[in-house]
């Protein structure tokens, strides 16, 4: 499935995320104990009942936030979510990618700009400044000298299988 970069407001990333994280771990807490309480009350005390309640907590919480994953209010989270799995997958390819594009491949130059630019918007969601490092600059540069656009929006995961993970 292709993958777009979309424009997100990085400071309701941020504010949604701590809200999310902080919801998650309360929900944790408390499935966790109520289960605990639930399995001690029943079979007795044990410290590997309480371990199984904190581990019914987490699949409880896990399966709670499956369930919401596609709620408007979980949009800007489940889209970094998504765009870090894509750059770590792209990372595992990026020698062959770069040995690539020294061959003027142009989808190892497609997804290596995708990778930058998701490595830039991923740093100014997490409030730092994006670095025009410059491996990004020179990826640029060599794709408007083979006239293609300076910028890539879209990433398609099968693009890959055409470079070896190393």
């Amino acid at each position: 499935m292709v993958f777009t970069l979309e424009p997100h407001d990085p400071t309701s990333y941020r504010r949604k995320a701590r809200m999310i994280t902080f919801i998650m771990a309360g929900q944790l807490l408390i499935f966790g104990l109520l289960f605990a309480m639930l399995l001690t009350t029943v079979f007795g005390q044990s410290l590997w009942l309480n371990l199984l309640g904190g581990v019914l907590g987490l699949l409880a919480t896990s399966a709670m936030f499956a369930a919401l994953r596609d709620r408007p209010w979980m949009q800007e989270v489940g889209y970094v979510w998504q765009l870090k799995q894509h750059l770590s997958r792209i990372n595992g390819h990026l020698p062959a990618l770069h040995q690539a594009t020294g061959e003027d491949n142009r989808t190892a130059l497609d997804i290596l700009a995708f990778y930058h630019q998701g490595l830039a918007q991923l740093a100014a969601f997490n409030g730092r400044e994006p670095s025009d490092d410059n491996e990004s600059r020179r990826i640029r540069e060599h794709r408007v000298s083979l006239g293609l656009p300076a910028e890539v929006e879209r990433f398609d995961p099968q693009d890959l299988h055409a470079f070896k993970r190393h």
